[in-house]
């Protein structure tokens, strides 16, 4: 979970994850929606793919990277047991 938090800190990697909800998508697909080169794009994606926020498809000759929804749906599940935890464990006083 540390791994996917760190990955979800920086605004380059959640655009990328952005592109990736409406489609699945290559690295220089990507990387089109960028200004910056495609090695830094790569750099994001391999963190991404360590998180294992992404997944990624080699057809033919090119890498295709969707987005991992059970990995989300595990960090939501964190939120709402963090959020009911907090809530029956708070005591006004």
């Amino acid at each position: 979970m540390n791994n996917s938090f760190k990955a979800l800190s920086d605004p380059t990697r959640r655009k990328i994850l952005e592109m990736l909800h409406d489609e699945d998508l290559t690295a220089g697909e990507i990387a089109e929606g960028f200004n910056m080169s495609k090695p830094s794009i790569s750099h994001h994606l391999n963190i991404l793919k360590n998180a294992e926020l992404v997944l990624w498809e080699k057809k033919g000759q090119n890498i295709y990277y969707s987005l991992n929804t059970t990995a989300f749906q595990d960090i939501i599940k964190w939120f709402l047991d963090f959020k009911n935890d907090g809530n029956n464990n708070f005591k006004e006083g």
